[in-house]
Parts: structure tokens; C-alpha cells; sequence
């Protein structure tokens, strides 16, 4: 017995079977790679602390002008370099006396006519007695944009 079939053999077709496996191994190469749990997507509650008291912002100032001349603590006692440490902690001794131990965060308030090496010098003895150290500056003031003059 001979079987006819109706279909005619085409040289057109295509296979797709390796166009399949190629997508296929896309996908799990995406899946495997991609981040299932962004950040973003959880949620963390943050523990809340109460406190009775409110922040005290413990600062000691020591200034240095135009003319080189150090100004150290409230009352804006003049030193010159080489008693700076000897005054500077006794002001930190006597600070730390009158706000129960905190210890100050020493700022220094430097004209910006000084010379690099005088800030330098000053800078170096001020952090041999005190850790807490932060620079006082001004920041110049930015025009507003097209956009924040609207709003």
C-alpha cells in the first residue's frame, strides 16, 4: 500500500528551534542576574528613641584674623601660637567643668587672607588637643534659577 500525502515538500521553511533555545537561556540568564528584592521594595521600621532632653551643641571657638593674631574661647583672649596649647586646654578643662564632661567641638574661624602655612601650623596644634575639629566658612549665595523664581 502505497500512502499519498498532500503536502508538498517547501525548502522555505525555517526552524526555530535554536531561536527558541537562545530566548529561553536569555530569560534565565535575566532572571538568574536581575535583583528579585530591590531595596526600595522593603519595609524597614526605624526604632524611634525618646529623649528628655534636648541637644546641646557644644562648641569652643577659636578665631585667627587678617593679622595673625589667635583669639581663643568666649571672651576672645589673644594668644600667640606657642601658648596655644597651654590655653587651649585650659579653656577645654574649664568647658568640660561647666557642661558636664561633653567634650567641645573646637571650631576655628580663619580669615581667608591668612597664609596656608599659618592656617597649617594653627590646624596642627589645635587637633594635637582636641579630636573634634570643624572649619567655619561661608557659602556664597547662588541666584535662583528660572524655574525657582516661578515656584
Amino acid at each position: 500500500m502505497k500512502c499519498s500525502t498532500r503536502l508538498k515538500a517547501s525548502l522555505n521553511l525555517i526552524d526555530l528551534t535554536p531561536l527558541v533555545d537562545v530566548i529561553f537561556l536569555m530569560l534565565i540568564f535575566f532572571l538568574i542576574t536581575s535583583d528579585t528584592l530591590p531595596l526600595k521594595s522593603l519595609l524597614i521600621q526605624h526604632p524611634q528613641l525618646k529623649s528628655m532632653e534636648e541637644a546641646k551643641l557644644s562648641q569652643f571657638v577659636i578665631i585667627l584674623d587678617k593679622d595673625q593674631v589667635i583669639y581663643v574661647g568666649s571672651k576672645k583672649e589673644i594668644v600667640d601660637l606657642m601658648s596655644l596649647p597651654e590655653a587651649l586646654q585650659r579653656h577645654i578643662t574649664k568647658w568640660r567643668e561647666t557642661h558636664g564632661g561633653a567634650t567641645p567641638t573646637v571650631v576655628l574661624s580663619i580669615d581667608r587672607r591668612v597664609s596656608y602655612e599659618t592656617f597649617l601650623r594653627l590646624f596642627s596644634e589645635v587637633v594635637k588637643i582636641s579630636p573634634r575639629v570643624r572649619l567655619e566658612y561661608r557659602t556664597e549665595e547662588i541666584p535662583p534659577t528660572i524655574d525657582e523664581e516661578v515656584s
